[in-house]
């Protein structure tokens, strides 16, 4: 198979930074420089950042991070890619690198639930008497999940642990299964059902991204396509069958198609057809799509009934 032109980076780590906002002006200084683009966040706990790159950019940037002895066993996930993810490189300090509003104290590097390979998370799944959480929000769900899980109706991360405590506090003696889309979620979030006293608590390691590449699972039992936060908007998981779960928001046929709405002043993600898309303007409502700043442009359509 011949390999493609570009790659695209998600990675993590946990890690004591005593300046962020240096590091930070630093780090996007020498991604610029180096043509890299995408999302980096540091914090004192560390860094999370999703990047793309061609090959050999992608190589540099690796062997860069991995040259810093905070970095040094960094776990990169890659993706192959046909161009750039991403339109920018933005690198940015923040209280932490994935927002979770909970108390300092929650410490991946000294309480987070136990990990689970690829394999052994595959065969857990399958047990009877399991409890197993998606630890993403709704939209990201409804896209693509694994099989039985859990959908916790929130919109943000910061909103899982109170939906825990309302919906879930009498299943402290169960298995607990968690999962994300590279695992940064979990570490956290798993640190903080072991504080709410769940006895049973489980991560897949090294999320649904890992999940969907190894050899051994080929991403079995995941249900639809994996929600990523940059211009692919998915990518599939399940190697072996192809379950579409979404539904297009117009016409409700099957589809796992994420799109923004056109209207500015809405951009609503909503799963929509490529059918429907030029029909409503890619726009969720009338009112949406006669908006006098709808950006939608059909190739299709003569400039001159451009709406906007």
């Amino acid at each position: 198979m011949t390999q493609k032109a570009y790659r695209v980076l998600l990675y993590y780590q946990y890690v004591t930074i005593d300046d962020p906002e240096t590091f930070a002006a630093e780090h996007l200084a020498y991604c610029k420089n180096l043509g890299i683009k995408g999302r980096i966040l540091v914090a004192h706990e560390g860094i999370n950042g999703t990047v793309s790159g061609t090959v050999e950019q992608t190589e540099a940037y690796m062997e860069h991070v991995r040259s810093d002895e905070r970095f040094k066993d960094m776990a990169f996930k890659i993706d192959e890619a046909d161009k750039h993810a991403f339109k920018k490189m933005h690198v940015r300090p923040r209280p932490e690198i994935v927002n979770s509003s909970l108390n300092e104290h929650i410490n991946p590097n000294r309480q987070t639930g136990r990990y689970l390979e690829p394999e052994e998370f595959r065969k857990a799944l399958e047990d009877d008497d399991v409890v197993i959480i998606d630890a993403r929000n709704d939209y990201e769900y409804d896209i693509g999940h694994f099989r039985n899980a859990i959908r916790p109706d929130i919109k943000t991360f910061r909103e899982l642990p109170q939906w825990i405590k309302e919906n879930l506090a009498d299943q402290k003696d169960k298995k607990i299964l968690t999962y994300c889309t590279g695992g940064i979620r979990c570490e956290k979030f798993t640190g903080f059902l072991i504080d709410e006293g769940f006895k049973d608590v489980n991560q897949l390691h090294g999320g649904i991204v890992t999940y969907g590449k190894d050899e051994k699972v080929q991403g079995e039992l995941y249900d639809g396509k994996c929600f990523v936060f940059d211009e692919r908007m998915s990518v599939p998981v399940n190697q072996k069958e192809d379950v579409v779960v979404g539904k297009c928001y117009h016409c409700g046929k099957a589809e796992d198609r994420y799109v923004n709405c056109a209207n500015p002043e809405c951009n609503r993600l909503y799963v929509c057809c490529e059918e429907c898309e030029p029909k409503y303007r890619r726009s969720c409502s009338d009112d949406c799509r006669t908006h006098g700043r709808n950006r939608y442009v059909d190739p299709e359509e003569p400039q001159s009934q451009q709406v906007g």
